[in-house]
Parts: C-alpha cells; structure tokens; sequence
C-alpha cells in the first residue's frame, strides 16, 4: 500500500454535527487520536446546522417519566423503552454540564436570566431551550470551534466517504472471510485531488445526518443523502424502521425555491393552520391538541386539507395570533426568510406544505451506539436506537445526537486499548474505476427519476400497488447506477447518486414490509 495515501488514527468520525462533535470531543478529552470528515466545504454545514427549533432540557414539575411519556406517545408506542428512558433521564445534565458549559452554547434566558422555555407540538409542558430560531446554528457553531481548538483532532473537510472497510470484504488475507464483520477504516474521495485516500482507525463512527435529499422536497441540506445508511448496508449492518420516514408538517411552499422550515416553536407560540380564507381546521383531526398536536397527524391533515379543496399548499397564520414583538424577538431567521419572498408573517399567512425532514429508523445500534458489525458505531440520525419509534417527538433529534454521541465515547473509551490495531498492509489500495468525467446531465436525470418515484410512490401517504412498482423502478435505476458509478470517474456527486439509490431502496422495502399504519407509516 501507498504509505502516503493512508491515514491512521485512533478513530474516525465520518460526520460533524452535534452527535459527531459530542463524540470527537469526548474521545480526544480522554487523549485519543480523532479524525473527523465532513464533505462539506465548510466544517459547520450539517444537519445540526439547520435545527431551528430547540433541544429539550426540563420543564417547571418536569421528570423523567413525564419526558419519556411525551416520547412514546408521540412514536406510535413504538419507541424502545429503555433508549426513551436514557434519553430523558440524562438528557438535561448533558445539555447543562456538556452544551452550556463546556462547550459555550448561548440559549435564550428570561428576564431574570434563567434559561427560557419554550412549548413545542406533543410536549405536555414547556420544555424546550433555544437560542431565538437558529438553535442548531449556535450549537454548531460553538461545537466546530470547540473542534478545531482540540490538539487531538485532525477536521479534514470536502472529503466524501466511498464505502467502509471490512476486512471480510477488502482484506488481501482471504482467511477474514471467516471472522465476524469488522470496519477497519474507509476508503476516502478527496474532492480537491480527485484522490482516494484510505483511513484505518482502530473504531469507526458513522455520524452523516438523515436522508431527507432522497424526495423532491424536503427541509433537508444537500448532504443529507443517506450515505451513511447506504455504507453500512453494503458493509453488511442491519438497519430498522426506515420506513418511517417524518416529514414536516410546516415548509414554505415557494415556486423554484427550496422548502424552508417553519418552525414547530411557531405553533407552539400560538401560529394556527388555516385554508386561504383563515378558517382554522386542526380541531377536526385532533380536538384535544389541534395545531400543537404530533408531526405525523398534522402532516396528514394539511395533505388531506390539500386535496379536498385541491389545492397546492395551506396557511400557517402567525399574525392574527402572536404578537408582533414576540415575532420579530423569536423568529429572527424565519421573518428574514419569508420576506425574500415579499410574506411579512407580522402581516400575512405563510403558505405551507409537508416536506420530508426526519428518518426515525436508520443503521440499528445498541444504547452505546454499537451496530451490528464490530468497530463500527453510528450516533445521530443516521442510528437507530428506536428512541422515535414511528414518530419523532420536536426537540428530541438534537439530544438524542448529544446523549448517544457521548454515550458512543464512553464505550469507545471503555474498551479501545483492549482491541488490536487493525492489519493495515492487508488493505489494498483504491483502484480507480473510470475513465470518463460522469455527465452532469445523466446525474441531474437520475436524480429527478429517483426523487419523483421516492415523493410519488413512497411519500406521506404509501398504498401496495404504488409501493411495489416502486420497489421494481428502484431495482432498475439502482442497477444503472451502479454500472455508471463503475465506469465513470469518482466525484462528489456520483458517490452521493449511488448512496441515495441504495437508501431509496432500503425505505421502499421496509414501508412495503410493513402492512400497519403506525405514525409516520401511513398505508391506505
């Protein structure tokens, strides 16, 4: 192997949100080598980056029970018990002692300066802290620095995961093929170079966000393609309850521009759906709750809402319920946002749509984020612990990523010295497979077909027959994937292309398994 191809390290994070930085910062505090990717460009552009609403920390006469209730409600009673349980029990430490003291995160404080909290939609009480609408920036923000500032960790931007190395799969030595699978490391799309690098590390954390890219719309970044899904997959990991896929009630709906979240906290501050002419209509789905009722059943209102009165999108009417200061004091971004669009919410109703936005199931993990296959942890919302069960609970995707991204560390720290390193001459270089530049144009093609048939076929509302002949267009169009990923040379995009056919796919198969209606699982 070329010596100055590889990199070691201790572990490696692929991902930097807030469940990679918790990990990455945790590992190097107890004197481990840490080697973090992201794809992106610049080191803050994550998942985490675009979490507008809160995280949840404790409410006035809050308990763990109470939290944990709230949660298993929301999913269905599908959620499993014991990661509700760790979720709300030590949730509130880590975001006191980990978040605001470590790291420096600055969230709204009262008047009286203690810590602000807001009511969010399927929470019995106020709970939820923020840092005004742009909760994710901050954490974020104050997370990358907190990274770059550690001697033990080594960021290494634009590099885009290919696939992750198992010696059953990889190694020169044949007889691995006996042992138990085992990650190693992976093999790394410079996309500066147009080299592949190869990392071994003695543990390996997938951290890559959701998979919200593979729909026409959806709230989510760029990256979130399900690459890490995808990898884990092809490495041979289980993965579960991907067919429960969340999507948000509540994203503008602006021609030629990408859906932009509106926040649950604006509901939760008073907002209230409505048709064009302001007549509300969450009461007829849920009495009790109406606006502040879970994500899946207001999705499913403003579909339903959509097509009797066929039209493209509802109403979210903020002005005629919150006041103007509390709007401008809350919903700094949201206001900025809307009014590029000529919508002043202090004025006018903010058109409304479902957008995909959360993946509820993902690479299965035990409650240290432990996968199925040795060495290879995954935290955030590419694991899934089944803490969402069929239907995440706003709020809980920041912590889950902080209390299982520090609970990953606890293990890797527990155990890393009695692993052996793994055989780094038994892995064999990269081979480059192409010749040829891949055509924008086939990708932009591709792209298109896979997203119409995931948001078509495979959306809000799922039925058999659509569902198997989605399954038989994935099969198709992964097959032509795959044979240009073989014969065109690697970038960015194509490794992206591959990974989103592979997770289309894996959804499409667990919602078509799956025959009940439960949460975000809807089958007519």
């Amino acid at each position: 192997m070329s010596k100055e191809q590889v990199l070691e390290s201790d572990v490696l994070i692929i991902g930097g949100g807030i469940a990679g930085g918790t990990t990455a910062l945790r590992l190097a505090d107890e004197g481990y080598n840490v080697v973090m990717l992201t794809r992106a460009k610049e080191t803050v552009e994550s998942n985490t980056r675009y979490a507008q609403g809160g995280i949840i920390y404790k409410g006035e006469d809050d308990t763990p029970e109470l939290l944990q209730e709230d949660i298993e409600i929301a999913g269905g009673f599908h959620s499993n018990p014991e990661a509700a349980r760790i979720l709300a029990t030590e949730g509130p430490a880590r975001v006191q002692e980990f978040l605001i003291q470590y790291v420096g995160v600055e969230f709204d404080k009262t008047t009286d300066g203690e810590l602000a909290l807001a009511l969010e939609g399927g929470h019995s009480l106020p709970r939820i802290v923020h840092a005004a609408d742009t909760t994710g920036r901050a954490i974020e923000e104050a997370l990358v620095e907190k990274l770059y500032q550690h001697t033990n960790i080594t960021i290494l931007p634009q590099m885009t995961a290919i696939d992750l190395l198992t010696p059953a799969h990889h190694s020169t030595n044949r007889q691995r093929i006996y042992e138990p699978l085992s990650c190693v490391g992976a093999y790394v799309f410079d996309q500066q170079t147009g080299e592949v690098r190869t990392i071994i590390a003695n543990q390996t954390v997938l951290a890559t966000g959701g998979l919200g890219q593979i729909y026409t719309y959806t709230t989510n970044p760029y990256g979130s393609r399900g690459d890490g899904i995808a990898m884990a997959n092809r490495a041979g990991a289980r993965t579960a309850n991907l067919e429960y896929i969340q999507f948000h009630p509540t994203a503008l709906v602006q021609r030629d521009a990408p859906r932009f979240l509106i926040s649950e906290a604006v509901r939760g501050a008073g907002a209230r759906l409505v048709h064009a002419d302001g007549t509300p209509f969450m009461d007829k789905y849920d009495p009790q709750r109406k606006d502040l009722s879970t994500r899946d059943i207001v999705a499913r209102a403003i579909y339903n809402e959509m097509i009797l009165s066929s039209a493209t999108n509802m109403y979210l009417d903020v002005s005629n319920y919150v006041n103007h200061d509390e709007i401008m004091h809350h919903f700094p971004s949201i206001y900025e946002n809307c009014l590029q669009y000529g919508i002043d919410i202090t004025k006018d109703p903010i058109p409304v749509a479902p957008a995909a936005h959360y993946s509820c199931g993902g690479v299965w993990t035990d409650m240290n984020g432990k996968t199925s296959i040795d060495r290879l942890y995954a935290v955030g919302e590419v694991a899934c612990t089944g803490l969402h069960g069929a239907n995440r609970l706003a709020s809980t995707s920041l912590l889950e990523g902080l209390v299982f991204g520090y609970r990953a560390a606890e293990d890797i720290a527990s155990h890393i010295q009695e692993t052996s390193y793994p055989a780094v001459d038994e892995i064999p270089d990269w081979v480059d497979q192409g010749e040829h530049e891949a055509d924008p144009a086939l990708i932009a093609q591709d792209l298109m077909t896979l997203r119409s048939i995931m948001w078509n076929y495979v959306g809000l509302v799922r039925k058999t027959d659509l569902l198997e002949r989605a399954l038989r267009d994935l099969a198709n169009l992964e097959h032509e994937i795959e044979r240009f990923y073989q014969t065109a040379k690697l970038s960015d995009e194509l490794i992206g292309l591959r990974n989103m056919a592979r997770t289309s796919r894996l959804v499409t198969e667990q919602a078509w398994a799956n025959k009940h209606s439960l949460g975000s699982h809807y089958r007519e």
